[in-house]
């Protein structure tokens, strides 16, 4: 495996084999950038249920827990999604897909509505 942009194709024995370095580096780095988005998100709910003072308990509750519920899956899909990497980089397959990207479109898409109707409301 010389390069980091070329891998040998797939053999039908699928084994596990060590995998070059980079791989499994990057792999790492993927998995940090999305415990770096859950903990914005963790701390996003925080902020949002010390420090917002809206008219509406049940709306700041409603922010605070979407940041929360959308740190949760994005930690826990996090590792699944590194586990599932991994095993593929070592068996020498297609990386498998991923639900993170169209989950966190879809809570920050919820966020932002609800964060429109704060500044609306208050």
């Amino acid at each position: 495996m010389g390069i980091l942009t070329s891998r040998p194709p797939a053999d039908s024995s699928s084994a596990d084999e060590e995998p070059d370095y980079r791989y499994t580096l990057a792999n790492e780095r993927t998995y940090l950038a999305w415990i770096r988005t859950a903990m914005a998100l963790l701390a996003a709910g925080v902020a949002a249920h010390q420090l917002l003072a809206l008219p509406s308990g049940a709306l700041q509750m409603t922010i605070t827990m979407v940041c929360f519920g959308l740190a949760t899956v994005l930690a826990s899909g996090a590792y699944l999604r590194w586990k599932a990497a991994q095993s593929a980089i070592r068996r020498n397959l297609p990386l498998p897909g991923s639900v993170l990207v169209p989950a966190l479109a879809l809570g920050l898409g919820i966020l932002t509505l609800l964060a429109a109707g704060a500044a609306l409301w208050s």
